[in-house]
């Protein structure tokens, strides 16, 4: 996540160096020439039939007479694919999901043993990690190990849990020749002191954005940029600014789920308030935003008015849109249809339903 994090591929690709993802899901995106849309599943939008399109286009030199219709024939082509990528690679370049100040090791978990044999063919590894990876011993390592395995996948350790402590020594059989470990800031340490800090013990197991209800309903893309759902509402503003990424923190409906299941413990809700309570107090979000949103209060302080606008409304999108469905396009919702379709109202509000039931 780093790496797409400072646009490493891109800058690679310019510079005359061919990248090669060797995670299966990052594999399947970077084909696509698309961005992640979960940070533990990177290709979870992707069906087995656009993974089998994606591979057609890039494995030309294949028979196109070869049949791609399940799953396990296409994890055998992508695995012939990047075995001859790991035998030829000069450098492997590896995340690191912590590294250990006491003994100067860096640790990586896969589930697909891809990272060991990024780190341990080519003639030099390069770990990219941020500085929040940095934890004091290997006691606290081990701790969080079972937590992100457990947060992420439900295992009780991930199948691959590697720690490097340096290149190939005269006695071992393999390894790099070459070691680097490149620690990254890009904003983080402005968190350090803050009552932000405390998104920093993100460990990024992925476990707010399975369980948001936001995410849920518009997909990792919809967040514009690496890090998705409640901890991308989050820390994105901190990394690209609150100006570029200020409605992000307005993606929630504060149902509390992401901080519940958290297993570090770290109050998104709260955080997304007070970022909520930057974009209002520096005025960042436009007069027409702000107009709107004093106007429902208005409207929210009065219930019998608030439920006849919401009535109203309903019918009339209801009858305007009940031959198809749904709105492609819809006067002051055109952030929303501009990605995706907006759903017509189906019948009588829950309120009017309670109301007759009770």
């Amino acid at each position: 996540m780093v790496a797409e994090e400072i646009g490493l591929n891109d800058y690679l690709e310019a510079n005359g160096v061919e990248p090669v993802e060797t995670d299966l899901g990052e594999y399947i995106i970077q084909l696509r020439h698309e961005p992640p849309s979960h940070i533990i599943a990177p290709a979870i939008h992707v069906n087995k039939e656009e993974v089998a399109d994606a591979f057609r286009a890039a494995h030309t030199h294949l028979p196109k007479e070869r049949v791609l219709e399940e799953a396990p024939t296409l994890l055998a082509e992508a695995r012939k694919i990047l075995r001859e990528k790991f035998v030829a690679a000069d450098v492997g370049i590896t995340g690191a999901n912590f590294l250990i100040a006491e003994t100067g090791s860096t640790v990586i978990v896969t589930n697909e043993g891809n990272g060991d044999l990024t780190q341990t063919l080519p003639k030099a590894h390069i770990v990219l990690g941020s500085i929040e990876k940095v934890v004091p011993t290997l006691e606290d390592a081990a701790t969080i190990l079972r937590l992100l395995a457990r947060s992420a996948t439900g295992q009780e350790f991930s199948v691959y849990t590697t720690f490097s402590t340096g290149p190939r020594r005269a006695e071992d059989a393999d390894g790099p020749g070459a070691f680097h470990v490149v620690i990254l800031d890009n904003g983080r340490s402005r968190m350090l002191g803050t009552e932000f800090q405390e998104m920093l013990r993100c460990i990024r197991c992925g476990a707010c954005l399975n369980h948001c209800p936001v995410y849920g309903a518009i997909g990792g893309h919809a967040y514009g940029w690496v890090y998705p759902g409640p901890m991308g509402a989050v820390l994105t503003p901190w990394l690209v600014g609150l100006e570029e990424a200020r409605d992000l923190p307005n993606a929630s409906t504060f149902c509390g789920k992401c901080e519940a299941v958290c297993p570090m413990r770290i109050p998104l809700p709260k955080l997304m308030r007070r970022l909520r309570e930057q974009e209002y107090e520096r005025k960042l979000s436009p007069p027409a935003a702000r107009w709107a949103i004093a106007l429902w209060a208005f409207a929210a302080r009065r219930p019998a008015l608030y439920r006849l606008g919401a009535s109203l409304a309903a019918q009339i999108l209801g009858a305007l849109g009940r031959r198809t469905g749904r709105f492609r396009t819809l006067p002051l919702a055109q952030g929303w249809t501009a990605g995706r379709d907006f759903p017509a109202p189906q019948g009588r509000s829950f309120q009017s339903l309670w109301a007759e039931r009770k």
